[in-house]
């Protein structure tokens, strides 16, 4: 009884085809977060899934004792949805936004 093979044998290498740097990495992400630059409690602005966003737009602000820091978007593209809730105590690195890039 022969059992047929579950994967694809391997090829041999072809001189007229060099394989290339990227050779099955063709993943693209068209998406991208906006994270919390510290600790503190989030306050974002009036924004509303679907607005539009550039690089350097500020979508809310991290408040901690005595301290207050923009939460600004270093890419472009549409607001998806965000991810954190006003009131919320953040961490830094925290996901807040999610952006859809062109």
């Amino acid at each position: 009884m022969t059992i047929p093979p579950v994967a694809r044998p391997i090829e041999k290498p072809n001189p007229e085809r060099p394989p290339s740097a990227l050779a099955g990495e063709t993943f693209a992400v068209a998406e991208r977060m906006i994270v919390a630059p510290g600790v503190g409690i989030f306050r974002p602005h009036d924004m509303a899934d679907g607005d539009q966003l550039s690089v350097g737009d500020e979508i809310g602000v991290v408040e901690g004792p005595g301290t207050r820091c923009p939460i600004t978007s270093p890419f472009g593209g549409t607001l998806m949805g965000m991810l954190a809730h006003p009131g919320e105590r953040l961490r830094s690195g925290q996901p807040i936004a999610w952006l859809r890039v062109a």
